[in-house]
């Protein structure tokens, strides 16, 4: 599994940060090498949307003047890639869509941080409408394509992240997640996804995005790397309505989690279709829980009550998201008919429905909550099946993309609603060789606990070693 290219690829972000402060390299260097693998790969690929050539060398250009005379950042200097969801100043922010957007007069909040801890950023990578799907592929770029393998998608929405980072063309990269699009991506291209706490990563200039849904997560093949980038973007602006008190995830890297009780939770939350868990998804889940109690933790099957409503609390906010979304469109006809289908649902959705949505949060909060009575974290897999292929929902209705959607990714959703911390760390490979996932689950404000917990299983099972044969 491990290609015989892996010096070719990037060298992991925390690596080129401490390369570039140590003068080992230069900022120019590092981010032509970027532009170099992307150009070399994405036309196989399909990971990004847009690439910044001669901004990002000029940004490069700049930090090394910054470098050259002492200034010390977090990542100054390093090249990485954001989701075709955040604005990003003098680019466009298509969201997967197709049409004529104007270009963005200012960074997003979530940029704007990246810019002071000093990154360089090399280009925007692709997701599909509005972020809807597990799915990375629309009519606006076509089917972007899993390291892995190239006949199977690398998952959704943040699958342009997710493929630029397992390929190796950037070290990390930023994504979303409103209903597992970071964790998902993170589960079929190895990677370590995280979806922090509601308010930890700032959504402005939206006060909150797709009705508290959805927040930004970073993607990377190590947690050190991952936590250090949500360290980078975590904070908050003065118009959100959602705040996390403020942590240093980084910290929790290396840190005896202690010993943990941990829930091995395999059961299906509530679905309206037919889904089952994958035999070999569900064998790689338990040897996780295997390893977990040979590093000294309790592991006990139990699973949290989720309640057969649940799913009549996140569709209103989703389907009313979508429906705010469309409505920004320069041209809303040229929307995948599924995408204005669920706007109109969202529009018959946004009244009495959000509100009562929004009002019920707090009891769902404490009926699911409750298991952390008993355990401290939630091992539960990420998605259903493997990685389908790309083709899995082209020329679908509605209702048959919702049923491909439920079978493959029921796993991920209640968290959105909860608004609570979740990591994808990578569980292994099916006999063909795909890469699946698993969740470590944790309640408000866990995330250290959480990345405690992922390095520790990281360092006993090595799943950054192995990275894709290259065929792009």
């Amino acid at each position: 599994m491990t290609a015989p290219q892996a010096d070719t690829r990037a060298p992991g972000l925390a690596a080129e940060a401490a390369a570039l402060a140590a003068g080992a390299t230069t900022s120019v260097a590092a981010t032509r090498a970027a532009l170099d693998r992307i150009e070399a790969g994405n036309r196989a690929l399909n990971a990004f949307r847009g690439v910044r050539r001669e901004r990002a060398l000029a940004e490069a250009e700049e930090a090394d003047r910054r470098l050259a005379a002492g200034v010390r950042l977090p990542l100054l200097g390093v090249p990485v890639a954001v989701k075709d969801d955040t604005d990003i100043a003098h680019e466009i922010t298509a969201f997967g869509c197709a049409g004529e957007f104007a270009v963005r007069e200012e960074d997003a909040e979530v940029v704007r941080r990246l810019r002071a801890a000093g990154a360089v950023i090399v280009g925007k990578t692709n997701t599909p409408e509005l972020g809807q799907w597990p799915f990375t592929g629309g009519s606006a770029f076509g089917h972007t394509r899993n390291p892995w393998h190239r006949d199977h998608t690398p998952g959704g929405s943040s699958g342009g992240s997710a493929a630029a980072v397992s390929a190796g063309l950037v070290s990390a990269a930023l994504g979303s997640d409103g209903a597992g699009s970071v964790r998902i991506p993170a589960a079929w291209t190895n990677l370590v996804g995280i979806k922090p706490q509601r308010g930890r990563i700032s959504m402005w200039p939206d006060p909150e995005a797709f009705h508290g849904l959805t927040t930004h997560g970073t993607l990377a093949r190590t947690v050190a790397d991952a936590a250090l980038l949500l360290d980078a973007v975590a904070g908050n602006h003065v118009g959100d309505l959602h705040e996390a008190e403020a942590v240093t995830v980084s910290d929790a890297v290396g840190r005896d989690p202690g010993r943990l009780r941990i829930a091995l939770s395999l059961a299906l939350p509530y679905t309206a279709t037919r889904t089952r868990l994958h035999i070999e998804i569900r064998a790689r889940v338990e040897a996780l829980a295997g390893t977990l109690r040979t590093l000294g933790h309790d592991v006990t099957v139990a699973d949290p009550v989720y309640g057969k409503l649940l799913g009549l609390n996140f569709l209103p906010r989703s389907m009313a998201g979508i429906d705010d979304w469309v409505r920004r469109l320069p041209d809303p006809a040229l929307a995948d008919p599924r995408t204005r289908a669920n706007a109109r649902t969202g529009r018959l959705l946004r009244g009495r429905p959000l509100r009562a949505a929004r009002a019920a949060e707090p009891r769902i909060r404490r009926r699911i909550g409750a298991i952390f009575d008993r355990f401290d974290v939630i091992l539960a897999p990420t998605t259903a099946t493997p990685p389908p292929v790309v083709e899995a929902m082209d020329g679908l209705g509605g209702w048959a993309t919702d049923k491909v959607i439920t079978a493959a990714c029921p796993y991920t959703w209640p968290w959105n609603v909860l608004g609570w911390p979740s990591v994808n760390i990578p569980a292994g490979f099916t006999g063909s060789g795909l890469p699946v996932g698993a969740q470590l689950m944790g309640h408000e404000n866990a995330e250290p606990l959480l990345i405690s917990l992922a390095a520790q299983l990281e360092s006993e099972l090595r799943w950054d070693r192995h990275t894709p044969q290259r065929w792009w």
